[in-house]
């Protein structure tokens, strides 16, 4: 799994563009949340689930609270999944590794 970082909200468009696969994480550093969910991501990424897909970080103290809100974002941590550009499917809060992987499964099938 490729890890790309947003540091703007251009970033995280050409990302959205680029990967057909893509799971956006959506943190900020202090959120303990935040902190068990990369252990969950990393752990998925070690997966044959995780072989194409990307996975974005967007850090709210760097792309900036407005971004956030202008998405609909309510809490951190957030885990999205884009397929082809399109968001099919939202995880607010801690998700661990077997409930990325059974979203991803169910969300990029095909």
């Amino acid at each position: 799994m490729q890890t790309l970082h947003a540091s703007s909200p251009d970033d995280y468009t050409a990302a959205l563009a680029a990967h057909p696969r893509l799971l956006v994480d959506f943190y900020k550093d202090d959120c303990p949340g935040c902190k068990m969910l990369d252990m969950s991501l990393a752990k998925f990424a070690g997966t044959a689930d995780a072989a194409d897909v990307a996975l974005l970080k967007v850090k709210m103290e760097i792309v900036g609270e407005d971004f956030f809100r202008g998405l609909g974002l309510r809490q951190t941590p957030t885990l999205a999944l884009f397929k082809d550009g399109d968001e099919v499917a939202r995880l607010p809060g801690f998700q661990s590794p077997p409930q990325i992987t059974h979203a991803v499964q169910s969300k990029f099938a095909g």
